[in-house]
């Protein structure tokens, strides 16, 4: 007579929404959004369907939460006492972390802009180009071109590292490799390409990133200086 197959054992600590947005950003870390299922999800938590219903809507609904989870802190987590300017550089790179740990994420936060995640983004960075003295009237151009370099250029970071990590190479042999290309271009023609070439084996992203941020910052201050001195 044929034995039926054992049932995974039942858990019997309690479930909250915090320990399944906890497992769903572990296992997104790991193997990226196709490996999150709701049938991965109640293995790894040794329940049911219903149970994960009673926390979450949805597969979507989980994504935004743990998207939400990831970058809470960061907008919230602020040095007490910095300027505007040093406080928008730490959520700027602190952001940059994160995607970069988190690689889902930058999908997330542009996939729904009515979620949390990004409406605190938003906030955080337009209460700092305010105290800047950023006037009302381009506190939205302001915060925009922020939010979307920050978001735009992590975002590319974080699939560069994907890309690169699943092409098995050593970061400092794919930048020699880089290099080599450009020495064999025509420096008649690209003769800026030439001249980066000699420093791409130093390049750091996350300095490329911030001395972004200064210059989008300086030029923000510089155009209301000028719109002050001119009424």
């Amino acid at each position: 007579m044929a034995t039926k197959p054992a049932r995974a054992p039942r858990r019997k600590e309690a479930l909250s929404r915090d320990v399944i947005v906890k497992a769903a950003t572990e296992m997104l870390d790991a193997d990226g959004e196709d490996a999150l299922t709701l049938r991965a999800l109640t293995v790894r938590l040794a329940t049911g369907y219903g149970a994960i219903y009673h926390h979450v809507t949805d597969r979507d609904d989980l994504l935004a939460a743990a998207t939400d989870h990831v970058i809470a802190g960061i907008v919230t987590d602020l040095a007490a006492g910095a300027g505007p300017r040093q406080t928008l550089r730490a959520v700027a790179l602190g952001l940059f972390d994160a995607i970069d740990a988190h690689p889902w994420v930058g999908a997330q936060l542009t996939k729904e802009p009515w979620r949390p995640a990004l409406l605190d983004i938003y906030e955080s960075i337009s209460r700092q180009l305010q105290a800047l003295d950023v006037p009302q009237r381009a506190l939205s151009d302001s915060a925009g071109v922020l939010v979307n370099y920050i978001l735009g250029v992590a975002g590319q970071n974080a699939a560069n590292v994907r890309a690169l990590a699943n092409s098995k190479m050593d970061r400092s042999a794919f930048l020699a490799s880089v290099a080599a290309r450009w020495a064999q271009l025509d420096p008649a023609r690209y003769p800026s390409v030439h001249r980066a070439r000699t420093q791409l084996r130093e390049h750091d992203d996350r300095e490329q990133f911030l001395a972004g941020i200064d210059l989008i910052l300086a030029g923000i201050e510089a155009v209301h200086r000028k719109d002050s001195s001119a009424r």
